[in-house]
Order: structure tokens, then C-alpha cells, then sequence
């Protein structure tokens, strides 16, 4: 059982104050997640279901291809999401919607990808965990019929461990589900009381006790700092409960408190929400706790053991990062099915409507649900590499990028000379060509990726702050 006193977990190695008020000061910068670049607000209707069909039949015939399932529903709503989800009270709509993404899969297989390998398949939500065993099966499928499953392929599912039966964990399991995400976010009371999300660790242990004991053993676990009436203490006792759990990879987001683009975050009270001095802390106490207990950071906002898949991935040099976070997907193109969701492919990305009711009426109609995307120009695919390896790796070497896209490093003159600002705080460190944000800096990486984003500036959406 857990102390409910703070335990005394690691800290952080001593920095000066200078550097502690900095990096105060900079994560209050607010700067895209780099999940894609261009990032999606700078999408248009310029990509349409034509373009995106194009694409998808250029791609090479035995290339294999990840899957991504968006369900936008779940049974209560959680005051700090930023998904596109709704709540629904009956069973009825989701069926209803299963039935369409079924569709969607019929029109959009034999438009080029009809019995494609399939590396990774990725069900996202909203709560995956709201479909029937038998709206489970039936996607699973018809996933199958109409792909090539590889037997090695990973298979995720994101899991609320609310009201998670045994039957529905044995549907995922006949999927082929092989890894689960199974969040948390933080285990005080109080804290989940203000969030909307009751969730005693009876009910975590629960889930996590019916998945392995399904078979679905490779697991993940999703927490968040940053979140109203969150302490230091907090994160530190949430960092231990979940690591109870043995989980082989942690997750640990930042909260994006923006009720002017989620109107229900309008719901959590902004006076109680952490500063940003407190935010840090508890960035690094959540940091300094997991890698006392042998989690390996991985990029920005990711842990994993030595032995697992991500931390191998990062120490080759392999680890991707997409919509879903940091991978070790390697695969061309990634389809994204669903209401909101988005594709990546080498041309760019195509993103479905993100209204369900606008998402239906394109399906039904005999057609996909591409409204919006970005074509991909050589200059975004050059940036787009080093934003990717910066967040990636912490560090790039702008000649090797450069010369792989068939330039050379002057394409970067004006942002080494931005570069050099960062350089003086301490925040990024330049040899020759190499960029590398030093560990204790980890934490405003974003900063030194939007230094190579020509379309900040032309922004006028409202990201997350860099912590």
C-alpha cells in the first residue's frame, strides 16, 4: 500500500539559481509539441480526399504500413483532455460509428492498400476501451481481411482502466493486441477530483492485472504534472504507484491548460493550476524519480527500461516520434482512420474531419473524409528531419542532415545566428555542425525546434507551454 506521506524520492542534480530561474523563465515559451512538421495548425483544404488517394497509390507495393483507429467517445469527461472525444450516455452511437469506420475501411483498402503489410496498428481515442467485444471483433476483422497483419506487427490499445471488463480485455486480446497504454495521470484524490477522473489505484491495479493476465504484457503507463492542486509530493507518490506496476515504459505529459481552444477546460479553475516555476519542479521531480528507479529518458517526455524496444531504438539512432508520441515505427506511411484523424505519408499529411457528424456524411456518401493536410515542400522535409532528431535525439548534426537532403549546412545561416541567444543561456551547445541541448536541459528542447520552423511566426494558434 502507499505512504500517504511525500515520499523522499532523488532530486535533480544542483544547478545554479541563474540556470533554475532561466529555465523558468523559458518554459513559459509557448511552442508546438512537434508531433509533425508543419505542425497541424498550419494544415489547409488544399489536401482532399483526391490528393490523398494519390498518394496512397504511389506508395511502393510491398512497403508496409502502420494503422491508426481514432474512437471519439467516452463515458465521462475528463476536464483536462485535449482529445477530440465526446461523452455518450448510450451504446448506440458508438455502434453507429463503428459501423462507419467499418465503411471507411472497405472504401479506402482497395484504393491502393489492399492486402498491405501492416507493421503497427494503434487504437486511440477517446477511450478504445468503450467498444463492445463485438464492435472489437468485428474491426479486428476486417482489419485482417483487408490487410496483411504482420505476426511481429505491435498492436496498441489506449486503456482506461475505469469499468474495464474482462471481456472486453479478452476481445483486444483475440485482436492481437500485444501493448496497452493504460493512463493515470495522478493517483491523489483531490487532485483527480478537481480533473474529473476517479480513479482509485484498486482499479488501476485491476486493469493491469486482467491485461497481463490476458497475455497483453508489454506496458505502458501515461501520467501528467502540471494538472490544478498538483504538488511536487504528488508526482513523486504518482511515480511510485505506477512503477508498482512494473510497466516497461511511463509516459509523462505536461497539462495544456487552452479552454479557448477545449471550452470544457474552461471547467478546471485557473487560479489552481501551478506556476511555472512549479511546473519545472515537478518536471524534474518526475525525471530525477524515474531514472532513480532505471527508466532511461527518452526524448522530451518519455521513459522506458534499458531493455525495451524504445531505449534500444534511441540508442541506435532510430527513434521516430508521430501523432501517438515517440515510436520505433519505421514504417513509409502511417493511415489514420476515424474522426480527426491524420495520415502521414512521404508526399504529407491528410486529415479527416474532426467533426464525427461531418466524418459520417463523407463516408456514407461512398467517399473518405479528407478535409485538410499539408503537401510537403523540400524545405519541410529538410526542417522537418532536424526537428525530428532534435526531439528525438537531443541533438543533430546540420551538415549530415543537410547533405542526406542534398544541401549543405548554409541553408541554416539565419538560425545558427538565432541558435546563439540559446547558446548563451546555457539551452542548446554548437560544435561545428552539432546541436546537442545538454540533459539538465532537456526540458526545453521544443524551444531549440521552433528555432528551425519557418511557419511559427505566421501562427496564430496557442500551443502548450515548452513544460
Amino acid at each position: 500500500m502507499l505512504s500517504t506521506s511525500c515520499p523522499k524520492a532523488a532530486t535533480s542534480p544542483k544547478t545554479p539559481m541563474d540556470t533554475m530561474t532561466l529555465r523558468t523563465n523559458l518554459i513559459a515559451a509557448r511552442v508546438p509539441r512537434y508531433t509533425s512538421y508543419p505542425t497541424a495548425p498550419h494544415f489547409d483544404d488544399g489536401v482532399t480526399a483526391q490528393t490523398f488517394l494519390g498518394w496512397i497509390s504511389a506508395l511502393p507495393p510491398a512497403e508496409p504500413v502502420s494503422l491508426y483507429f481514432h474512437i471519439p467517445f467516452c463515458d465521462s469527461l475528463c476536464w483536462f483532455c485535449g482529445c477530440h472525444t465526446s461523452v455518450v450516455n448510450a451504446y448506440a452511437p458508438v455502434k453507429a460509428y463503428v459501423d462507419v469506420l467499418l465503411k471507411e475501411l472497405d472504401i479506402i483498402a482497395p484504393a491502393g492498400l489492399a492486402r498491405r503489410p501492416v507493421s503497427h496498428i494503434h487504437f486511440g481515442g477517446g477511450s478504445p476501451t468503450i467498444l463492445s467485444p463485438d464492435d472489437i471483433d468485428s474491426l479486428a476483422g476486417t482489419i485482417r481481411k483487408r490487410f496483411d497483419v504482420r505476426p511481429n506487427a505491435e498492436i496498441a490499445v489506449e486503456i482506461d482502466p475505469r469499468g474495464l471488463s474482462q471481456e472486453t480485455v479478452d476481445a483486444f486480446t483475440r485482436a492481437g493486441v500485444n501493448r496497452a497504454s493504460v493512463g493515470v495521470q495522478d493517483i491523489n484524490p483531490l487532485v483527480q477530483r478537481t480533473i474529473n477522473r476517479w480513479q482509485p489505484m484498486s482499479v488501476t491495479r485491476e486493469a493491469v492485472s486482467r491485461l497481463r493476465g490476458a497475455g497483453i504484457t508489454a506496458l505502458n503507463i501515461d501520467l501528467m504534472y502540471g494538472l490544478p492542486r498538483q504538488s511536487v509530493c504528488d508526482v513523486r507518490r504518482t511515480v511510485d504507484g505506477a512503477v508498482e506496476l512494473a510497466p516497461e515504459r511511463v509516459a509523462v505529459f505536461g497539462y495544456a491548460h487552452v479552454p479557448q481552444m477545449k471550452r470544457h477546460q474552461g471547467l478546471i479553475d485557473s487560479r489552481l493550476l501551478p506556476d511555472a516555476a512549479e511546473r519545472l519542479r515537478q518536471y524534474d521531480a518526475v525525471n530525477a524519480a524515474l531514472t532513480s528507479y532505471g527508466y532511461i529518458p527518452i526524448g522530451l517526455d518519455h521513459f522506458a527500461l534499458a531493455n525495451d524496444p524504445l531505449a534500444l531504438a534511441q540508442g541506435s539512432g532510430k527513434l521516430a516520434r508521430n501523432f501517438q508520441g515517440y515510436t520505433t515505427d519505421a514504417a513509409l506511411a502511417l493511415i489514420g482512420m476515424g474522426t480527426s484523424a491524420i495520415s502521414s505519408l512521404p508526399q504529407g499529411y491528410a486529415q479527416n474531419a474532426s467533426a464525427t457528424p461531418d466524418y459520417r456524411s463523407k463516408i456514407l456518401a461512398g467517399g473518405l473524409a479528407t478535409v485538410r493536410g499539408r503537401t510537403l515542400t523540400e524545405n519541410d522535409r529538410l526542417r522537418g528531419t532536424v526537428i525530428e532528431r532534435l526531439m528525438c535525439d537531443l541533438e543533430v548534426d546540420l551538415e549530415d542532415v543537410a547533405a542526406r537532403h542534398g544541401r549543405t549546412a548554409i541553408e541554416f545561416a539565419g538560425e545558427r545566428r538565432a541558435l546563439e541567444a540559446l547558446q548563451r543561456d546555457g539551452l542548446v551547445m554548437i560544435e561545428g555542425s552539432r546541436l546537442t541541448v545538454p540533459p539538465h536541459m532537456r526540458a526545453g528542447v521544443r524551444l531549440v525546434a521552433a528555432v528551425f520552423d519557418t511557419y511559427l511566426d505566421q501562427s496564430h494558434a496557442r500551443h502548450a507551454v515548452a513544460v
